[in-house]
């Protein structure tokens, strides 16, 4: 039983022993009076219920049982804390030469591990390699490959297929090892040497070229400049007698922009070519003029050397020499121009070379002019100058009431060999001015509403075989001669002699010029087959604003020499 303790007033707990519960229990076995009466009953245990303290207790067999004592206690709330779980670092149950030898060798162990695995990849890689060997090997054994006869070799190596492929193969791997790069070139100076003393060089050559088979012992007979692609350079070429089996006309397409030493396209015919040019509107197609009278055309798109257009040998078009061929026009509306040395002009369309559009013959007097090289002004497509074997240049029209010879202007002594409007486009408009060179030794600089020259300049010591104007500079002009000499002009600045006169190393004639578009290089040909490329610096090159009024008074000073009335700009 509990209570309260009314001294403390704290909760008490009364210990009832087990032993005196057993004994107070009486055996029913000893019981007298077992049908005694309740009523006494009730009253002894009535009487038992609250002992008096410290009684002693009675022996009595009537009472049937007897309360337990009971006693006051004092119960106190403890709160006991789990048992605290302390874990020990292994450094303080270790000595520190015990744990690195441990740890020392646990890295051994580890490298023991990826080594062996690092063998066992290994292992594995050279088994993989091995089975792959041997699935190739016994591929090859499976498959035999047939060897092929010469026949069957020759017939793949002459298809289209093969020969497209190999040459733009070629030309690709070509360029790339052809090109010469310092990669050591530092851009800061260091190192490099002072170019200062070439500093005042005018001229430079900058590029020949040349090929074993196909331009020796043959003459450049015209060249020209890809509008689109101006580092292609086309050349052409006459026979070569010493090579009777080799094609007798040859055209060739340089490449300025790479440093390949081979042509990039090559073309041929059964005749020697005289002049050739790209058509201006189409840069792909190239257009020739032969010996035999032929205009021949070539794509460089088909990948073939022959031609893919032939003019026919008949009365209806040209059977001789033709050297005089130029595309005039615009994109829409554009031709053909020829002439041949009977005097014949024949205008044709370029995608129909069966027969001309137009022909007419060039005559003087009934007299057939037997034209070597021919002229249009920039922008013009009716009126052209052509030049003479008997040394006389003659004003054209194509169509209208004068078409054939308007006039004449006599002056060389010689058959005339160049002929070029000035084509530069400034300030001032000087396309009336004309040039011309001569195998009498003399370039005459004409106007082309006097029938006389306006000066004969005399420099020369051989026959001179080509003239032309800068592109760009009003004033200035090149030519070359039998010597092996190339001349550049400035009549602002000289007429007497050429402010550049440079003596190529071998001496051979130099037979054709041509200009780039730009007026900053020079392409000469020779009669060995040799093309020189020459680059011209810009104080020669390029104008100034008062060039062209310079120009103007020049040749103000130039008419009052030959008339009385000052020229008219």
């Amino acid at each position: 039983s509990s209570g309260i303790n009314a001294e403390y007033g704290a909760p008490v707990t009364q210990h009832i022993s087990v032993d005196s519960l057993i004994s107070d229990i009486p055996d029913p076995r000893t019981a007298n009076n077992a049908n005694s009466s309740p009523v006494n009953d009730n009253k002894e245990a009535a009487g038992a219920v609250s002992p008096q303290p410290n009684s002693a207790p009675v022996n009595n067999n009537n009472v049937r049982y007897r309360l337990p004592k009971l006693s006051k206690g004092k119960v106190k709330n403890v709160d006991i804390q789990p048992a605290e779980h302390i874990e020990y670092p292994k450094c303080t149950q270790t000595e520190e030469s015990h744990l690195q030898q441990l740890i020392k060798e646990k890295e051994e162990a580890l490298v023991r591990e990826e080594e062996e695995k690092r063998k066992r990849e290994e292992e594995l890689e050279k088994e993989n390699d091995a089975a792959i060997d041997d699935n190739k090997e016994k591929e090859e054994e499976e498959v035999v490959l047939q060897e092929l006869s010469d026949e069957q070799k020759q017939q793949i190596m002459a298809s289209q297929d093969f020969r497209s492929f190999f040459d733009s193969a070629a030309r690709i791997v070509e360029k790339a090892l052809s090109e010469e790069v310092d990669v050591a070139f530092l851009y800061s100076g260091e190192g490099q040497l002072d170019s200062s003393d070439n500093a005042d060089e005018l001229l430079r050559l900058n590029r020949v070229f040349e090929d074993e088979r196909w331009t020796r012992n043959r003459s450049v007979t015209s060249f020209d400049v890809n509008s689109k692609h101006p580092e292609l350079v086309l050349v052409s070429y006459n026979n070569n007698e010493e090579a009777p089996n080799e094609p007798e006309g040859v055209v060739l397409v340089w490449n300025k922009k790479f440093s390949k030493t081979s042509p990039e396209y090559i073309f041929h015919c059964q005749s020697s070519v005289m002049s050739a040019c790209f058509a201006r509107f189409q840069p792909h197609l190239i257009l020739g003029g032969t010996y035999s009278g032929q205009i021949v055309a070539w794509d460089m798109r088909a990948g073939k050397r022959t031609p893919i257009q032939r003019s026919p040998l008949s009365a209806s078009a040209h059977t001789h020499p033709v050297y005089c061929l130029q595309v005039v026009g615009t994109q829409n509306a554009h031709n053909l121009i020829s002439i041949a040395t009977d005097g014949k002009l024949c205008s044709w369309s370029l995608d129909m070379l069966s027969q001309p559009q137009d022909t007419l013959e060039l005559q003087q007097k009934t007299k057939t002019v037997a034209v070597t090289t021919m002229s249009f002004a920039l922008g013009e497509v009716n009126s052209f100058l052509v030049g003479s074997e008997e040394g006389t240049l003659y004003s054209s029209s194509r169509h209208g009431n004068k078409a054939g010879i308007n006039e004449a202007f006599e002056g060389h002594h010689g058959p005339v060999t160049g002929l070029d409007y000035n084509k530069a486009v400034g300030q001032g408009d000087f396309s009336h001015l004309f040039i011309s060179s001569s195998t009498d030794w003399t370039i005459k600089l004409w106007n082309n509403k006097l029938s006389k020259p306006l000066y004969s300049f005399e420099n020369a010591n051989d026959y001179l075989f080509d003239v032309k104007w800068s592109p760009i500079h009003p004033a200035v002009f090149a030519s070359v001669d039998a010597m092996g000499k190339v001349d550049i002009w400035n009549i602002n600045t000289d007429t007497e002699v050429p402010i550049v006169s440079l003596q190529t190393g071998t001496r051979t004639a130099l037979n054709r010029l041509q200009w780039s578009a730009n007026g900053r290089e020079l392409h000469i040909g020779d009669c060995d087959g040799k093309v020189y490329v020459y680059e011209l610096k810009e104080k020669l090159a390029l104008p100034h604003n008062e060039e062209w009024k310079r120009l103007n008074d020049t040749l103000n000073e130039m008419q009052q020499r030959v008339t009385e009335v000052p020229l008219a700009v």
